[in-house]
């Protein structure tokens, strides 16, 4: 059998080097794709907020949950779920613009069921309840019409009370 040897990082890990799109879709190679966010980066939990929050009004949800998703792996333990939950939103948002309504809706729940637990004193200002509402919302409606279209950037939520 001839296979293709895999794409690899510099550490020897299998890592696609085929460009993404702004929704992180691999595109052929060759073709001018999205640049990736760098992965390992150790942000403070605001530059983290505000880095994901420019990349998902720019209607790009992936990006935004490989940045949350540092914040996940490299934040303290007590504040784990809060980061995986919201990394878990952006994914959600991810699938539902991609087309896929289902694993849309149930990524939307799993984040909301995720940062739950920290409605009742919001870590640096993140809007708790009104993440859980829009999560709820557009999983209800991406359950009730599997045909709608989603724009990541038009439905991309408020990740923190307004100041």
């Amino acid at each position: 059998m001839n296979r293709t040897p895999r794409d690899r990082d510099t550490e020897g890990r299998a890592r696609s080097a085929r460009p993404r799109d702004g929704l992180g879709r691999p595109l052929p190679y060759g073709e001018e794709g999205v640049a990736r966010q760098p992965e390992g980066v150790v942000r403070t939990p605001e530059e983290t907020l505000v880095e994901a929050q420019r990349l998902l009004d720019a209607g790009m949800p992936f990006h935004a949950h490989e940045v949350l998703e540092d914040a996940w792996k490299s934040g303290p333990r007590e504040e784990r779920e809060l980061w995986r939950g919201l990394a878990q939103l952006a994914v959600g948002l991810t699938h539902a613009a991609r087309g896929n309504p289902t694993g849309g809706a149930a990524l939307l729940a799993r984040g909301a069921r995720s940062i739950a637990p920290y409605a009742a004193a919001p870590p640096y200002a993140v809007d708790i309840g009104g993440l859980s509402r829009w999560a709820h919302e557009l999983a209800d409606e991406l359950r009730r019409d599997d045909t709608v279209v989603v724009s990541a950037a038009e439905r991309a939520p408020r990740l923190r009370v307004s100041r």
